[in-house]
């Protein structure tokens, strides 16, 4: 017998970070109740962004049992591998799973935490992608010679697989569709603010360059010119894993899965954690799925909230690192066009904070460390803090004595 606050059997649908985590937080709050969990890949749980950022210097994998320490095997009853999830129904008070092998997983109540896949247009030919662990060692394998490199995509792995291999001795070529690298993520002027960042570390860009077809190393442009390289690697993007779930729970435009700030969805007995939820910050409102912090910080929430306890009085700023041509670039928390600058936006150190007014709501930040861990510090204390903007802008003030 299960009730809304402890549900005898718990199944995760995803054994990536927001997986192994969501088992931990479960365990923590306190569950001792059957849990189940099913993954696609055949591999433990592993961590995802060294894939690019350490493509080259970090071979082995990031293994998440040594990285958190937590141990799969001893927090689940059931841990099953190589077993991708195809369909979702809700029959009477639960919630079954069926696999694609025709396997049928039965819970109280399951979670989704099935990550993302890298996007890649059917039509092209002879391309790589880098999401996962297997795609990281094939990608590896293939950088071992100095190649002509082509990279389609100038977003965060786009750049960061090109930065490795330019390192590596290869001849690198980056293609973006958009005016400037990052304009999606973070707009035009400051995705602009590092089209110098690719020159420097040896690797041509070309924006405004929107690709038709790829045939085996042979890259056409809409323009109808060619380009030839040895590895043509597709870094147009990633979307939610979430096909599997069409018409058994509502997603949105992008695929994901809107949940509260306990991470319910609307379908009873249907949780939803990481990538592929849209989820109800209680500071920052909705925010998509995609942050690494989302897999790693939400299954507290979760489990707190499928447990009938108390959400986490604050929580912090979803954010994402990543090592750009050599430059170290850490968003937090939401953008706006309300900003402030510090330092020299043409030479990094820079920080841009954005506000509401004069309370703070998030940050752009480029080399500057110092500036990270006060961000981190300020957003993650459960409210808005408000900024003297002229301290803030001076970058020989530490950012938490800015505050008003």
């Amino acid at each position: 017998m299960t009730t809304a606050a402890h549900p005898d059997r718990v199944l995760v649908v995803g054994a990536g970070l927001a997986g192994l985590r969501t088992v931990a937080e479960l365990r923590a709050a306190g569950y001792t109740g059957h849990v189940q969990l099913i993954g696609a890949e055949e591999h433990p749980p592993y961590d995802r962004p060294p894939l690019s950022k350490e493509l080259l210097s970090k071979p082995a994998p990031v293994w998440l049992a040594e990285d958190l320490g937590h141990d799969l095997a001893a927090l689940a009853d059931d841990v099953h591998l190589g077993v991708r999830a195809a369909s979702l129904s809700v029959a009477g008070d639960g919630v079954q799973v069926t696999s694609a092998g025709g396997v049928t997983f039965a819970a109280d109540q399951v979670v989704l935490a099935t990550g993302s896949h890298a996007v890649r247009p059917p039509e092209w030919t002879g391309v790589l992608t880098l999401h996962t662990l297997d795609e990281a060692e094939h990608l590896r394998r293939a950088l071992a010679e100095r190649l002509e490199v082509i990279v389609i995509g100038a977003g965060w792995i786009g750049a960061e697989v090109a930065g490795v291999a330019a390192g590596a001795g290869s001849t690198v070529q980056v293609l973006e569709s958009g005016p400037v690298p990052l304009w999606r993520q973070l707009g035009e002027e400051l995705g602009g603010r590092t089209v110098p960042w690719y020159a420097e570390a040896g690797v041509r860009l070309h924006t405004q360059a929107a690709v038709t077809a790829v045939e085996h190393g042979k890259v056409t442009l809409a323009d109808a010119s060619t380009l030839t390289g040895d590895l043509v690697l597709c870094a147009i993007g990633a979307r939610p894993d979430t096909g599997w779930l069409a018409g058994s729970v509502p997603l949105t435009d992008r695929g994901q899965v809107l949940v509260d700030a306990g991470g319910r969805s609307p379908v009873p007995g249907v949780w939803a954690v990481g990538d592929v939820a849209e989820r109800d910050h209680p500071l920052f409102g909705r925010v998509p799925g995609g942050h690494w912090s989302a897999a790693l910080t939400d299954p507290a929430a979760l489990a707190r909230a499928m447990l009938g306890q108390e959400l986490p009085a604050a929580e912090p700023a979803p954010y994402l690192n990543s090592s750009q041509l050599g430059h170290q670039l850490t968003v937090y928390g939401r953008l706006t066009s309300d900003r402030i600058t510090r330092g020299d936006p043409a030479a990094p150190p820079w920080t841009e904070l954005c506000l509401e007014g004069d309370r703070l709501t998030g940050a752009v930040i480029a080399d500057a460390p110092r500036d990270v861990a006060a961000v981190r510090k300020l957003l993650g204390r459960g409210e808005l803090p408000v900024l003297d903007r002229v301290a803030a802008a001076d970058p020989g003030v530490r950012l938490t004595r800015a505050v008003a």
